[in-house]
């Protein structure tokens, strides 16, 4: 972590502009999910402590073409309000005359929220006059958004070309689990990666292959690999597009990739269906596989009781389903006891560590799905970057 950090500013009597991630499932008009504004209290709390005037910006959701009053951020306002006891300003724009005046106003310890930074088509397209009217409103810039710090835009790059630029307590947890889980994890090292695709996780599986000791694979990711051995697999989820590559990745993972050896079927893609366990090979007509068998998850969690450092992306089945949850729920389990440091992200492996009861046993859960799996494939993210260097 050689960022600057809040730490490393006197916010005091300062306008601070922070973006964060407040990109939260929002139904009838109220906030449906609040982990990731919890996740931003910590550093808001800080701020707000030393005498900083708070000004938020974030996206919510893809708006197609500009303001669309279903992604607005006022519900969020008032439930942070509800959050830090204090009253949360709104401003109808993050830009503009609405943004300006409502920032002039603000006090030190007050708070301000800036509407969704996505009613601007020039905030995906990184336009540096977008960056300069956010630029404008403050005297420093935090970015604590590590789930859109993958992203090159207006309000996670482009803003830190005209303000000073530091990292909140989140955005350097993140920096600092996932990057040393990259750059130098306490040994054994085993990587768990799961899911529907194997395609967005390539250059993930050949950066860890490099560094971990053994990865586990899980999910609809292993059928491809399945398949690619030459098994039929009936109506089982397969990417047919990446099978070469499975194949490459076969011979170059050798004894450090690890498959399932026996899988969960169903007849039918339901939460109800005829199942059955059987060992890892061709699969019969009409059948699908729906999570990894009970041999698996005892063989994976050997492997991950020697562990030191355990890092996880991806459930091992379709956990949706109480009865192909099995797998994944076995996995979080083993995740659980077996006091490596342990690290999960990705939207659905976080999912259900929070639905197997076993979160507050997991040392670090990633707020990012994109950033988390492009840090473990070794990648800059443009929103890291563009802080300051210690």
């Amino acid at each position: 972590m050689n960022k600057k950090t809040v730490r490393d500013i006197d916010p005091k009597g300062k306008r601070v502009l922070v973006r964060v991630d407040f990109n939260v499932p929002i139904k009838d008009g109220a906030v449906g999910d609040d982990t990731r504004i919890r996740a931003a209290l910590p550093t808001l709390e800080y701020l707000l402590e030393r005498g900083a005037a708070v000004i938020l910006c974030s996206h919510l959701g893809r708006p197609k073409d500009g303001p669309d009053p279903k992604y607005s951020l006022k519900p969020v306002a008032a439930h942070l309000g509800k959050l830090t006891g204090k009253p949360v300003a709104f401003a109808e724009d993050c830009i503009g005359p609405a943004a300006e005046k409502a920032a002039k106003a603000l006090e030190p310890g007050e708070i301000l929220l800036l509407e969704n930074t996505r009613f601007h088509p020039e905030e995906e397209k990184n336009n540096p006059e977008m960056a300069k009217q956010l630029a404008a409103l403050a005297d420093i810039y935090v970015n604590d958004a590590f789930g859109s710090a993958h992203r090159a835009h207006a309000s996670t790059q482009g803003v830190a070309k005209y303000l000073p630029a530091v990292a909140g307590f989140l955005m350097e947890k993140e920096i600092q689990y996932l990057g040393a889980a990259v750059a130098d994890p306490a040994k054994p090292f085993v990587a768990i990666l799961g899911g529907a695709k194997i395609g967005d996780k390539i250059g993930v599986i050949k950066n860890l292959l490099a560094r971990a000791d053994t990865i586990l694979i899980g999910g609809g990711m292993a059928n491809t690999f399945f398949k690619a051995q030459g098994y039929p697999l009936a109506d089982s989820l397969v990417e047919d597009e990446v099978l070469e590559t499975a194949r490459e990745l076969l011979v170059e993972g050798g004894q450090h990739l690890r498959l399932p050896v026996d899988v969960v079927i169903a007849d039918k893609f339901e939460a109800i269906a005829a199942h059955k366990t059987m060992p890892t090979g061709p699969i019969p007509a009409g059948w699908r596989i729906l999570d990894i068998g009970p041999e698996t998850v005892a063989g994976y969690a050997r492997v991950i009781k020697a562990a030191r450092t355990v890092v996880w992306n991806g459930p091992m089945g379709v956990f949706e389903f109480p009865e192909f949850a099995k797998g994944t729920f076995g996995v979080a389990k083993a995740v659980a006891e077996s006091g490596a440091v342990s690290i999960i992200g990705g939207g659905e492996s976080v999912a259900a560590i929070q639905q197997s009861g076993l979160a507050d046993k997991i040392t670090h859960i990633s707020t990012g799905g994109g950033a988390s799996l492009e840090m473990l494939e070794g990648l800059t993210l443009p929103g890291v970057a563009a802080l300051q260097d210690k």
